[in-house]
């Protein structure tokens, strides 16, 4: 399988952006989720956090009867408790970037990664490192610690 493409984040939407497919592909295909990206970034005004923050129950069930994107409740509830997360880490000092890269080594920004963002595991925390260009191990090595992501 090829490597997801790396970015160059611009501004908290595109770490929302990578935030969200990371969620949304738990458990499910990854072909499943880019299929369907498209329509999730229209659903999500285009992943700016300000607009999917301020999200309420009639926006996530718009969302949930959007036949354009995967319509799992906890994962919409979960991305717009994302984007006032990233909203709140934004608003600290040095913002969302300077927390990001404050954690320490990797597993500790794993760790941090899994305490402040919803329905992102060891697997969601590394693929959101490794495409937003911050330093991960390699990936055959993560795998051998992590025997649970192998494929059967």
């Amino acid at each position: 399988m090829q490597a997801p493409t790396q970015i160059t984040p611009s501004g908290l939407a595109d770490y929302l952006d990578v935030i969200t497919r990371a969620v949304f592909q738990s458990g499910m295909s990854w072909r499943v989720v880019e299929a369907k990206w498209g329509g999730f970034r229209e659903a999500f005004a285009g992943f700016d956090p300000a607009a999917v923050a301020a999200f309420d129950d009639d926006d996530v069930e718009r969302l949930v009867a959007d036949p354009s994107i995967i319509r799992n409740r906890r994962k919409i509830e979960a991305t717009v408790a994302n984007a006032q997360a990233l909203i709140a880490l934004e608003d600290q000092p040095g913002g969302f970037t300077g927390w990001l890269r404050g954690r320490g080594d990797f597993e500790a920004t794993v760790a941090a990664l899994r305490g402040e963002f919803r329905f992102l595991g060891d697997m969601g925390a590394y693929y959101v490192l490794y495409v937003v260009g911050e330093k991960v191990p390699a990936h055959d090595e993560w795998m051998k610690t992590h025997p649970q992501y192998q494929q059967r």
